[in-house]
Protein backbone atom coordinates (compact mmCIF):
# COMPACT_ATOMS: atom_id res chain seq x y z
CA UNK A 1 0.00 0.00 0.00
CA UNK A 2 3.08 2.21 0.15
CA UNK A 3 2.58 3.15 -3.51
CA UNK A 4 -0.78 4.72 -2.63
CA UNK A 5 0.90 7.38 -0.54
CA UNK A 6 2.83 8.70 -3.49
CA UNK A 7 1.15 12.13 -3.80
CA UNK A 8 0.59 11.83 -7.55
CA UNK A 9 -1.01 8.40 -7.16
CA UNK A 10 -3.07 9.57 -4.17
CA UNK A 11 -4.39 12.55 -6.14
CA UNK A 12 -5.56 10.28 -8.95
CA UNK A 13 -7.08 7.76 -6.53
CA UNK A 14 -9.04 10.53 -4.86
CA UNK A 15 -10.26 11.84 -8.20
CA UNK A 16 -11.70 8.42 -9.07
CA UNK A 17 -13.06 7.78 -5.57
CA UNK A 18 -16.86 7.63 -6.08
CA UNK A 19 -17.79 10.29 -3.47
CA UNK A 20 -15.55 12.75 -5.36
CA UNK A 21 -15.92 11.53 -8.94
CA UNK A 22 -19.72 11.50 -9.01
CA UNK A 23 -20.11 14.84 -7.22
CA UNK A 24 -17.75 16.82 -9.44
CA UNK A 25 -15.00 17.16 -6.83
CA UNK A 26 -11.44 17.13 -8.13
CA UNK A 27 -8.08 17.30 -6.38
CA UNK A 28 -6.15 19.54 -8.78
CA UNK A 29 -2.94 19.76 -6.78
CA UNK A 30 -1.28 17.77 -4.00
CA UNK A 31 2.23 18.82 -3.03
CA UNK A 32 5.01 16.24 -2.99
CA UNK A 33 5.47 16.85 0.77
CA UNK A 34 1.71 16.74 1.47
CA UNK A 35 1.70 20.27 2.89
CA UNK A 36 -0.53 21.84 0.25
CA UNK A 37 -3.64 20.66 -1.56
CA UNK A 38 -6.13 22.38 -3.85
CA UNK A 39 -9.59 20.94 -4.45
CA UNK A 40 -12.30 22.12 -6.86
CA UNK A 41 -16.02 21.51 -6.99
CA UNK A 42 -17.23 21.66 -10.57
CA UNK A 43 -20.50 23.32 -11.47
CA UNK A 44 -22.74 20.53 -12.72
CA UNK A 45 -26.55 20.25 -12.83
CA UNK A 46 -26.38 17.40 -10.29
CA UNK A 47 -24.24 19.44 -7.86
CA UNK A 48 -26.80 22.25 -7.59
CA UNK A 49 -29.60 22.59 -5.08
CA UNK A 50 -33.16 23.80 -5.69
CA UNK A 51 -31.94 27.45 -5.71
CA UNK A 52 -29.37 26.73 -8.45
CA UNK A 53 -26.43 27.25 -6.11
CA UNK A 54 -23.93 24.54 -5.21
CA UNK A 55 -25.31 21.84 -2.91
CA UNK A 56 -24.01 22.35 0.63
CA UNK A 57 -23.28 18.66 1.07
CA UNK A 58 -20.90 18.77 -1.89
CA UNK A 59 -19.10 21.77 -0.41
CA UNK A 60 -18.77 19.88 2.86
CA UNK A 61 -17.64 16.69 1.09
CA UNK A 62 -14.86 18.47 -0.80
CA UNK A 63 -13.13 19.09 2.54
CA UNK A 64 -13.79 15.68 4.09
CA UNK A 65 -10.73 13.45 3.78
CA UNK A 66 -8.12 16.02 2.83
CA UNK A 67 -6.49 17.08 6.11
CA UNK A 68 -6.24 13.52 7.49
CA UNK A 69 -4.64 12.32 4.26
CA UNK A 70 -2.25 15.27 4.18
CA UNK A 71 -1.30 14.65 7.81
CA UNK A 72 -0.71 10.94 7.18
CA UNK A 73 1.53 11.82 4.27
CA UNK A 74 3.42 14.57 6.13
CA UNK A 75 3.79 12.75 9.46
CA UNK A 76 4.48 9.27 8.16
CA UNK A 77 3.62 5.76 9.23
CA UNK A 78 4.08 6.39 12.97
CA UNK A 79 0.74 8.18 13.33
CA UNK A 80 -2.96 7.34 13.27
CA UNK A 81 -5.01 10.20 11.87
CA UNK A 82 -8.80 10.40 11.71
CA UNK A 83 -11.43 13.02 11.10
CA UNK A 84 -13.13 13.59 14.46
CA UNK A 85 -15.54 16.48 14.06
CA UNK A 86 -16.55 19.09 11.53
CA UNK A 87 -18.67 22.22 11.36
CA UNK A 88 -19.65 24.27 8.33
CA UNK A 89 -20.68 27.91 8.18
CA UNK A 90 -22.36 28.89 4.93
CA UNK A 91 -21.59 32.54 4.16
CA UNK A 92 -23.14 33.11 0.74
CA UNK A 93 -24.61 30.88 -1.99
CA UNK A 94 -21.89 29.15 -3.97
CA UNK A 95 -22.27 29.67 -7.68
CA UNK A 96 -20.05 28.22 -10.37
CA UNK A 97 -16.82 26.35 -9.73
CA UNK A 98 -15.68 26.46 -6.10
CA UNK A 99 -12.17 26.02 -4.72
CA UNK A 100 -10.67 25.07 -1.37
CA UNK A 101 -7.00 25.22 -0.43
CA UNK A 102 -5.44 23.21 2.40
CA UNK A 103 -2.12 24.14 3.99
CA UNK A 104 -0.01 22.45 6.67
CA UNK A 105 2.63 24.69 8.23
CA UNK A 106 5.90 23.72 9.91
CA UNK A 107 4.52 25.17 13.15
CA UNK A 108 1.41 22.97 13.00
CA UNK A 109 3.42 19.83 12.30
CA UNK A 110 5.88 20.60 15.11
CA UNK A 111 3.03 21.21 17.54
CA UNK A 112 1.46 17.88 16.57
CA UNK A 113 4.75 16.05 17.13
CA UNK A 114 5.27 17.71 20.51
CA UNK A 115 1.72 17.03 21.69
CA UNK A 116 1.82 13.36 20.67
CA UNK A 117 5.43 12.52 21.61
CA UNK A 118 4.43 10.66 24.81
CA UNK A 119 1.61 8.80 23.05
CA UNK A 120 -1.14 11.26 23.93
CA UNK A 121 -4.10 11.99 21.66
CA UNK A 122 -4.17 15.42 20.06
CA UNK A 123 -7.15 17.15 18.44
CA UNK A 124 -6.03 20.13 16.33
CA UNK A 125 -8.52 22.27 14.44
CA UNK A 126 -8.08 23.25 10.81
CA UNK A 127 -10.15 25.86 8.99
CA UNK A 128 -10.85 25.58 5.27
CA UNK A 129 -12.22 28.45 3.21
CA UNK A 130 -14.27 27.50 0.17
CA UNK A 131 -14.24 30.30 -2.40
CA UNK A 132 -15.90 31.04 -5.72
CA UNK A 133 -14.17 31.96 -8.99
CA UNK A 134 -13.94 35.63 -7.91
CA UNK A 135 -12.17 34.62 -4.68
CA UNK A 136 -15.16 35.46 -2.50
CA UNK A 137 -15.76 33.35 0.59
CA UNK A 138 -18.69 30.96 0.16
CA UNK A 139 -18.32 28.88 3.32
CA UNK A 140 -15.91 28.12 6.12
CA UNK A 141 -15.38 24.56 7.30
CA UNK A 142 -13.79 23.84 10.67
CA UNK A 143 -12.40 20.33 10.94
CA UNK A 144 -11.11 18.70 14.12
CA UNK A 145 -8.68 15.84 13.58
CA UNK A 146 -7.67 13.00 15.91
CA UNK A 147 -3.92 12.33 15.90
CA UNK A 148 -2.00 9.81 17.99
CA UNK A 149 1.15 7.79 17.60
CA UNK A 150 0.54 4.14 16.80
CA UNK A 151 1.14 1.88 19.83
CA UNK A 152 4.46 0.48 18.62
CA UNK A 153 5.90 4.03 18.27
CA UNK A 154 4.79 5.38 21.65
CA UNK A 155 7.43 6.05 24.29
Amino acid sequence: MRWAFNPAVMRHLLNFWPPFFFTGIKVVELAQDYRYCKVELKNRPWTRNINSSQFGGSMFAMTDPIYPLMLMGALGKEYMVWDKQADINYITPGRGKLTAEFILTDTELEQIKQQTEAGDKFFPDFVVHVKDARGELVCEVKRKVYIRKKPKYRT
